[in-house]
């Protein structure tokens, strides 16, 4: 007996170890995609940052926008921007204590993204774990977290359809990251729900809470809106136990509405500042924005089909929750769930219209805006799919456990990609060129992009960038350049 319990507990880890392994594994290799593609044309202007990005910083909280009704770049994104100057005035030159200049760029690039998706990998599968009602494992949790990764795609022709992090770094700062903090800040409020418990949270957490509050509203309008849909759905929730008392959220306790409140009044005020951002475009009616929003939903399904997949698994998923004959009592609990999700998803691609229009995003939906989305999607498969293989056995179990590992190996193989097809071995070359070229303007090749979305025809358009690279040790001196 005690041969077979020890035996069983080696088995265990053994498991635990492979499945942990495969999960970074799997994170080395987007490190590795990551440090092969070129840095994006709105870096070098943020992180520097350029004259017409500097008010922000030095406003953080907007009180321009409210006293004198000043309009600038960004007045609600302080901290997406402070933390791109940080990180990019610090990260690059700390490598480079192992790096090459060059090389070290494109490692900040590729860490921070990696270290995005590590983030989001395991905050979804501690959500997900939580959600099952399970007792926690490490088998179980890293089980989850495995099952996850198949679906971050990077480097895949699938990444334009449900891409996490950016393969421009700038935008996983403004998307992927303050999601991740999202889902931190709302993570004790799923807990108390979860276990039908009051939230009660001792002084030094409430106030790490409320710091989360203030960094996530001063983000940016994307996580002001997945924090607003979130407040609507708790403030219904509360309303029906008032209307209901026997239904009432124990979970709702005055400390949590105390802490939804202030977090309400943060975002709405956030959002009222991003109205004076002089970044925004009004070419269209609010009518035609929302006439817009089907065509880019279709457009956005019917690019590739990781998105039908998805939903195609996760309908037939919850059909077999729905209809197989399962004795749980999670069950009622998971369907309400997800009926919640599928209402979030919706009230929050309601609001996109609201965001106004950028002609880079024609049809107002992308695989950035539908971000948040897409994470609801990857907690409802990974919900669906570990419940199922818990609660079916035999027969179903085994073809279900088949149909779940195909599409894994599908989704790993497609984007198992070594070489990107954007790729920075052009802007790698140019850079050599920029740091041993002799004069202070310098022309460069006009195949590639140098820290810009395209060719830059005039020497002032590099003069962000230039300091930059002066700064970085890349050349000895600033030098602006040109493409012709």
């Amino acid at each position: 007996m005690r041969g077979s319990l020890l035996s069983n507990h080696l088995t265990r880890r053994c498991l635990t170890g492979l499945l942990l392994a495969f999960v970074g594994a799997d994170l080395a290799l987007t490190f590795w995609q990551y440090f092969q593609m070129p840095l994006d044309g709105d870096l070098a202007a943020i992180a520097l940052p350029a004259y017409w990005y500097s008010p922000v910083l030095h406003d953080p909280f907007g009180w321009a926008v409210l006293a004198k009704n000043e309009v600038y770049s960004a007045p609600n994104r302080f901290f997406a921007h402070a933390s791109m100057v940080l990180y990019w005035h610090s990260v690059p030159a700390l490598l480079q204590r192992w790096l090459s200049p060059i090389s070290s760029l494109y490692a900040a690039s590729a860490l921070v993204a990696t270290l995005t998706q590590a983030g989001l990998t395991l905050v979804l599968a501690a959500y997900v774990e939580l959600a099952r009602g399970a007792r926690a494992s490490r088998l179980s949790f890293w089980l989850t977290a495995a099952l996850l990764r198949p679906l971050f795609q990077t480097a895949s022709r699938l990444y334009e359809q449900i891409g996490i992090t950016d393969q421009a770094v700038t935008y996983t700062f403004f998307y992927a990251w303050p999601l991740l903090l999202v889902l931190g800040l709302y993570w004790p409020f799923f807990r108390a729900a979860r276990l039908g418990q009051p939230l009660r949270l001792p002084a030094w957490r409430v106030a790490l809470l409320l710091a989360l509050m203030v960094v996530i509203a001063f983000n940016g309008p994307l996580a002001s809106a997945v924090v607003a849909v979130g407040l609507l759905g708790m403030g219904l929730r509360w309303l029906w136990g008032l209307r209901y008392p026997g239904q009432r959220a124990e979970w709702l306790s005055g400390q949590a509405l105390g802490l939804l409140g202030v977090l309400g009044l943060l975002t709405a005020y956030s959002l009222y500042i991003g109205r004076n951002n002089n970044e925004n475009v009004h070419t269209h009616t609010l009518g035609q924005l929302y006439r817009l929003l089907p065509e880019g939903l279709a457009r956005l399904l019917l690019i590739d089909v990781g998105l039908p997949l998805l939903l195609v698994g996760l309908l037939f998923s919850t059909w077999l929750a729905y209809r197989t004959p399962i004795t749980s009592a999670s069950r009622p609990w998971l369907l309400r769930l997800l009926a919640w999700g599928a209402a979030a998803a919706a009230a929050y691609l309601l609001l996109l219209p609201l965001g106004g229009y950028r002609t880079y995003r024609p049809y107002l939906v992308r695989y950035d805006t539908f971000l948040p989305v897409t994470l609801g999607l990857l907690f409802a498969y990974g919900l669906l799919v570990r419940y199922l293989l818990q609660q079916l056995t035999g027969g179903p179990q085994r073809a279900y456990l088949g149909g779940v590992l195909l599409v894994s190996a599908y989704l790993l193989g497609v984007d198992f990609v070594l070489k990107p097809v954007r790729n920075n071995d052009c802007e790698r070359q140019a850079l050599t060129t920029l740091a041993h070229a002799p004069g202070a303007e310098v022309r460069l090749p006009a195949d590639c992009g140098v820290l810009s979305w395209g060719p830059v025809t005039s020497p002032g358009q590099s003069e962000p960038s230039a300091q930059l690279l002066y700064e970085w040790g890349i050349t000895p001196s600033k030098k602006l350049y040109f493409q012709k």
